[in-house]
């Protein structure tokens, strides 16, 4: 057996955790609900469920689109992902400044650590509030991180109808 291909649909559960600094270990994300109540990330109003996705045309990060190609059915594999194949190298240009009068946190008063949405709808962090001007970062949370996934493989099925799953 030639384990996934590009095509195919994987159901994976997937957990992600810091590599680097005083994090490192810490889940990030998870798709499994026992994994989510074990390091403290669960949410009430999240559906933990396993990922599916069509191998090779980018639905997911890239390091994860690579690690699983190749894997079979009941397989672990974790990975260690650069920024550039998680996600992304933190870029200055998208750490923008706004008058103060042009940024609407909901409230009316901006702080620190407040997210904002753009008119493009991207979200960003308020990382600075001085008298005239706010500063928001639009970068990923984790752009510039190494991070860690582990990767486990439930199924994958064929690309088309009449083909049995892998």
């Amino acid at each position: 057996m030639a384990g996934v291909e590009p095509g195919q649909v994987a159901i994976v559960h997937l957990t992600g955790r810091l590599v680097d600094g005083p994090e490192a270990g810490a889940v990030f994300e998870t798709t499994d609900v026992d994994v989510a109540l074990d390091s403290g990330v669960y949410h009430d109003h999240r559906d933990f469920k396993p990922l599916e996705f069509r191998v090779g045309e980018g639905h997911v990060l890239p390091g994860i689109d690579e690690a699983v190609q190749g894997m079979e059915p009941g397989e672990t594999r974790t990975v260690t992902l650069d920024p550039s194949e998680a996600y992304g190298r933190v870029e200055e240009d998208s750490v923008v400044t706004f008058p103060r009068e042009d940024v609407d946190a909901g409230s009316g008063a901006v702080d620190v650590g407040e997210l904002v949405r753009s008119d493009r709808g991207d979200t960003g962090w308020v990382t600075d509030v001085r008298d005239a001007e706010v500063t928001v970062d639009f970068n990923h949370e984790l752009a510039g991180e190494r991070v860690e996934f582990e990767i486990r493989l439930l199924e994958v099925h064929a690309t088309k109808t009449g083909q049995e799953p892998a």
